[in-house]
């Protein structure tokens, strides 16, 4: 298949991950489900799903630690540029330490401690979210191993 037959379907992928999160943000009253480091996971998810960064592991466990990292900072510590870049370093050492390193969610302590988020946080929109993005993935990498399957 060539490269942009597999671009086109990355994009389609991103598509419907992407909307289905903004759909029901738009539609769920008191419910975020869309965070900006959204995006850079559906680069990786959709456009080079084979890579270690991209594996259901790396994207969820990797959010979802970074997150606490920044809801934990934000929570107990003032917001200054050395507990930025503290929590962000202690961020991208744990998922090194547990082999979650999903590179998307290194922006998670800053964007949860500049925006002052709560442990609600860590459900939606990073569990949810990430969750979602992945099953999309998921689905998206069956479908096209089965237009490979009915191609040749």
């Amino acid at each position: 298949m060539n490269n942009l037959v597999l671009s086109v379907i990355a994009g389609v992928g991103a598509f419907l991950a992407i909307g289905l999160l903004s759909f029901f943000d738009a539609t769920m009253s008191n419910v975020a489900l869309l965070m900006a480091p959204f995006g850079a996971t559906a680069v990786l998810v959709f456009g080079v799903p084979e890579s270690p960064l991209a594996q259901p592991k790396n994207v969820i466990l990797g959010h979802l630690i970074t997150a606490f990292v920044g809801v934990f900072f934000s929570q107990y510590l003032e917001v200054s540029p050395l507990t930025l870049s503290l929590a962000t370093g202690i961020a991208v050492s744990a998922m090194l330490v547990t082999k979650t390193t999903h590179p998307p969610a290194g922006a998670n302590p800053l964007l949860i401690m500049l925006s002052g988020q709560t442990w609600s946080f860590l459900f939606t929109p990073v569990l949810v979210g990430a969750i979602l993005i992945v099953l999309v993935g998921k689905g998206m990498q069956m479908v096209l191993k089965q237009y490979q399957k009915t191609a040749n």
